[in-house]
């Protein structure tokens, strides 16, 4: 986790050394942005995107999941996240790469509980069905993103992309149907798991404000 911290701060440092060098004058473009794969499921994933100079962009964004029951899982995601974009020929067109830092609160089944099988947290604790049981906690995310941008017009664009990285999780287990830790006193303190995870991705549509 420390490398991949490392590794956006030294990204960070490459967008303002060239943000400083930049000899463009021309008016930098803004755009804000929507998740077209998250809004019909009632998921917002919005952000804004700034042009720093002429390859290089940074752009600030969320990910909310209000739902306290989806698919029969707790599904409440609140995640916020910074991303310096490197374009490979002019910024919002074409290929980019990009190195991101999030962090996330979050109330729901972790990938690796998902099943119908049984779950018993340690020696002499109660069984439970993996169905049963979900976490809630926080997480760290640092990582890499790929894309591709389409400029329909002088004000509208299209970014997919998809991205993940490594994931620090801090969390307590709960069972659902009594609301009860699974966990207590088993541990000093949360959980912790750290995992290597796609944590976004779709297809934003994005207006341009200037």
């Amino acid at each position: 986790m420390k490398k991949l911290i490392l590794l956006f701060a030294m990204a960070s440092f490459a967008v303002m050394s060239a943000q400083t060098i930049d000899s463009n004058k021309s008016q930098k473009k803004l755009y804000v942005k929507a998740n077209a794969v998250f809004l019909p499921i009632g998921m917002l994933n919005a952000g804004v995107e700034h042009q720093l100079s002429e390859k290089w962009t940074l752009q600030e964004e969320i990910f909310i999941s209000p739902w306290k029951s989806f698919g029969g899982m707790p599904a409440q995601i609140y995640m916020g996240g910074i991303e310096a974009r490197y374009y490979f020929g002019e910024a919002f067109k074409h290929f980019y790469v990009g190195a991101n830092l999030h962090v996330a609160s979050f109330h729901m089944r972790k990938f690796n509980y998902w099943g119908d099988g049984d779950y018993q947290y340690g020696p002499e604790y109660p069984v439970y069905k993996l169905s049963d049981v979900y976490q809630s906690g926080f997480a760290i995310m640092g990582g890499a993103t790929v894309g591709y941008q389409w400029q329909i017009n002088e004000k509208w664009n299209l970014d997919l992309f998809v991205g993940g990285g490594h994931s620090e999780g801090f969390y307590h287990g709960y069972v659902m149907s009594t609301g009860e830790r699974y966990d207590v006193d088993y541990v000093d303190g949360p959980n912790r798991s750290g995992e290597w995870i796609p944590y976004k991705g779709g297809l934003m549509i994005s207006y341009r404000l200037k």
